[in-house]
């Protein structure tokens, strides 16, 4: 397995492809397999690159809490370790977060951005949208039965850690997700790359609030994905992958 040394941890890391560079990060308690499919598709046409943070997928966890400055320096850092000053960036859910930090605070390493339910604070979260992100899966059927945690059962599987410290995690999570990302809709405006923001129409992410960030971008494009949760690039991987893929082509 291929591993880096970023900012002190070693961290998981996949390239494949050729063409220009995209760089793909995962969501919050994810590891690369919630984007694998994606990954393996736009390594057709692209260089694709990926990571995994600290505490998720196969690298191992820090002692201190989770920030997505952490996840900022820890992206630059392995942008830089790969010699990339700028890439396409397709970031979903907690990486849809650090990919619009990144395009505010670093607008020079960001080509084009594609946020996948991201969200600019906490109080987006209210209990008729989920009160968080999900991470279990949605009803799968009529019958209401509920489908395992993928995310879970893949953590167990690919943790150094062990699955018993799942727990830890998603303690740190949730404190981060009560507390961060603080960003103001109105700093938005200093953007320049070309960007997609998508979200399930059945999100925990309110449509409205994907609207508000797309609104607040110059010439942003705004897809709510329809019958659709949090979960969306699971539930509807083929739409979202042709989706990314033609707004890649656009540009």
């Amino acid at each position: 397995m291929n591993y880096l040394s970023i900012n002190g941890e070693e961290l998981y890391s996949e390239v494949a492809g050729a063409g220009d560079a995209v760089l793909l990060l995962h969501g919050g308690f994810c590891s690369l397999e919630s984007l694998r499919g994606q990954f393996d598709e736009l390594a057709q046409n692209y260089q694709v690159f990926a990571f995994e943070r600290s505490g998720h997928g196969r690298s191992a966890d820090i002692d201190a809490d989770y920030s997505y400055a952490r996840g900022i320096a820890d992206t630059l850092a392995y942008l830089d370790a790969h010699g990339l000053q700028s890439v396409h960036v397709i970031g979903y859910s907690d990486g849809a977060i650090i990919g619009l930090m990144l395009a505010l605070e670093h607008p020079q390493r960001v080509r084009s951005l594609v946020a996948i339910s991201a969200n600019l604070d906490p109080a987006v979260f209210t209990p008729a949208a989920g009160n968080g992100p999900r991470l279990d899966s949605p009803p799968s059927s009529a019958q209401g039965e509920v489908k395992p945690d993928l995310e879970r059962m893949h953590y167990g599987r690919l943790s150094p850690d062990g699955a018993g410290h799942a727990d830890a995690v998603l303690a740190k999570l949730m404190r981060l997700w009560t507390s961060e990302p603080q960003i103001d809709p109105a700093s938005l405006a200093a953007i320049t790359a070309p960007t997609l923001i998508m979200s399930g129409d059945r999100d925990s992410i309110p449509p409205a609030h994907s609207l508000l960030i797309a609104a607040s971008i110059p010439g942003a494009q705004l897809s709510i994905v329809p019958g659709t949760g949090h979960g969306l690039i699971a539930e509807r991987p083929e739409l979202i992958g042709t989706l990314v893929r033609d707004f890649l082509a656009q540009l």
